[in-house]
């Protein structure tokens, strides 16, 4: 029996939400963009929706620029960290199974730049792990969280409540929670006006 990619057995789940929360135009910017899986899938099934992929790994560029589709645009490299971001416009971002394996840096980033970014009510998503305080957590998240720790005491699942507050802080508001398989949410934020 052949074991899936994450990005594999989550594309499809992930493309459903995207469909109810994406713009039906414009530009998508996919942060963490890896081997390409999520983009290829979401550009070709998401068009006339542009998709620009990144990525900080000089590999994952790599990668990313060997696939090639009509709505698929070119990677660049983002820290997302960084004040400046190489991109000043996109419609909406995607962010999939990113800041539970980077540090709190790395949240606080994307959220800063998408602030900076995204027109009013252009859509930040936001998939993977979380704790929520209202809802029990598998008994696989919290050894997923002590496995994060231990790889990199940076690393870890983040408290949903922690995410709202540092967005909050940034103009941007959470509109959809939404369960997802295998113990993961999809969350959407919406920049205000």
């Amino acid at each position: 029996m052949t074991t899936l990619k994450p990005a594999q057995r989550n594309k499809d789940p992930i493309l459903a939400v995207l469909r109810t929360v994406l713009p039906s135009t414009g530009t998508v910017l996919e942060t963490n963009s890896g081997d390409g899986t999520h983009a290829a899938h979401f550009a070709a099934a998401l068009a006339p929706l542009v998709w620009r992929p990144s990525d900080i790994d000089p590999r994952a560029i790599e990668c990313l620029a060997a696939i090639t589709g009509d709505n698929l645009m070119a990677p660049i490299r983002l820290d997302v960290t960084a004040a400046e971001w190489p991109i000043d416009h996109a419609d909406a971002i995607v962010s999939a199974n990113m800041i539970h394996i980077a540090p709190w840096a790395a949240c606080e980033g994307l959220l800063s730049g998408a602030a900076r970014i995204l027109p009013p009510d252009g859509v930040l998503f936001l998939y993977g792990p979380y704790f929520i305080d209202d809802r029990p957590t598998a008994p696989s998240n919290h050894a997923f969280d002590a496995n994060l720790k231990q790889r990199n005491p940076e690393w870890g699942i983040r408290d949903l409540a922690a995410i709202d507050d540092a967005a909050e802080s940034r103009g941007l508001e959470r509109t959809d929670l939404i369960d997802m398989p295998a113990n993961n949410y999809s969350v959407v934020y919406r920049k205000r006006s």
